[in-house]
């Protein structure tokens, strides 16, 4: 089991590598000049060259990439004299329109998506995976056929209509929750728990609805394994039968989609949090393609592929412990 981590983390630290240079690379051969889109108001040839120099795009592309890859490590400087503004590592680049390390920017926003992402994956989680379980063992009966018809709606909904239908309903209708204000959960819970529980739900449909259908379809076909049979004839209580046996066996798939979905809502719900004014990094990007701002955009692609890079390692080693039919010798 140590080798498998072992191995399988020095896997990741080499995808991790080639995808800062993907990423790197991919936004320097973007036809906008960044040169031209940061010197400010006043722009003249001359003035566009030295902005070039001091955000070393006068450099060839790797050597652009090694002073970005080295200032994770031990910070980087940009320009010279007293116009110079220094980044400490580690440092993923500087926003010149908002003079400050774009890593403090998505530190700055990253709690609001930490909170929404964890609170709508606890949310559609237990509730897909519970109803998925109890459709399978109610199946073609009505409640079988209930909770399929459900969550087919539940997933055919785009997620802008189900927020803009919850906010016209619950606040301005029926007026039963204030207009979303984020703030830190540490200084007023109540607030904080008002702002954020409307978008858990409504992302929370969303994905309910696909593990719902997921855990279905998994332990349909589970159930029908001889071992469970063997298992039942043993005498085994059913909910020994359907908890130990069937849902550990089908968990697999489910484990999977689980890891990669809470790395894609941590790198932002763009359209929930533009929805709800939440300050997190959906918002973020949508200000920096806006802006525009090249720097806070490679920021955020990269820490968003990292958390699907490392959820893909931890559903890995997770594999082991649910299903020890894949646990490496």
């Amino acid at each position: 089991m140590t080798a498998f981590i072992v191995r399988r983390v020095l896997i990741m630290l080499l995808l991790l590598l080639l995808l800062s240079f993907a990423v790197f690379f991919l936004f320097s051969i973007l036809p906008a000049d960044v040169a031209r889109l940061t010197c400010g108001k006043i722009c003249t040839d001359q003035t566009i060259e030295l902005n070039r120099a001091r955000l070393g795009l006068d450099k060839s592309i790797f050597e652009q990439y090694w002073l970005f890859l080295s200032a994770i490590f031990v910070g980087r400087t940009y320009g010279i004299g007293e116009g110079a503004v220094v980044c400490e590592a580690p440092c993923l680049g500087w926003s010149f329109t908002k003079s400050e390390p774009v890593l403090e920017l998505i530190l700055d926003r990253l709690p609001a998506t930490v909170f929404l992402a964890l609170g709508a994956f606890v949310i559609f989680l237990i509730g897909g995976v519970s109803l998925g379980v109890y459709s399978a063992l109610r199946r073609g009966r009505w409640q079988d056929k209930a909770i399929t018809g459900v969550s087919l709606v539940g997933y055919s909904l785009p997620s802008f209509f189900i927020g803009l239908v919850v906010i016209f309903f619950v606040i301005i209708r029926w007026q039963l929750l204030p207009f979303p204000d984020y703030v830190n959960p540490w200084e007023d819970p109540v607030q904080f728990l008002q702002t954020m529980i409307l978008p858990w739900i409504v992302l929370a449909i969303l994905y309910a609805a696909f593990y719902t259908r997921l855990t279905r379809s998994q332990m349909l076909e589970t159930l029908n394994e001889d071992y469970i049979r063997t298992a039942r004839a043993k005498g085994l209580k059913e909910r020994t039968v359907v908890g130990k046996h069937a849902l550990r066996a089908g968990l697999t798939p489910i484990v999977t989609a689980a890891g990669l979905d809470l790395a894609g809502l941590l790198g932002g719900a763009i359209i929930l949090e533009t929805i709800f004014s939440l300050p997190g990094l959906g918002s973020l990007a949508i200000s920096a393609v806006l802006n525009p701002d090249q720097s806070i955009l490679v920021g955020i692609t990269l820490i968003t592929a990292t958390f699907i890079i490392v959820a893909n390692l931890v559903v890995d080693i997770l594999y082991a412990f649910i299903d020890p039919r894949v646990r490496p010798s």
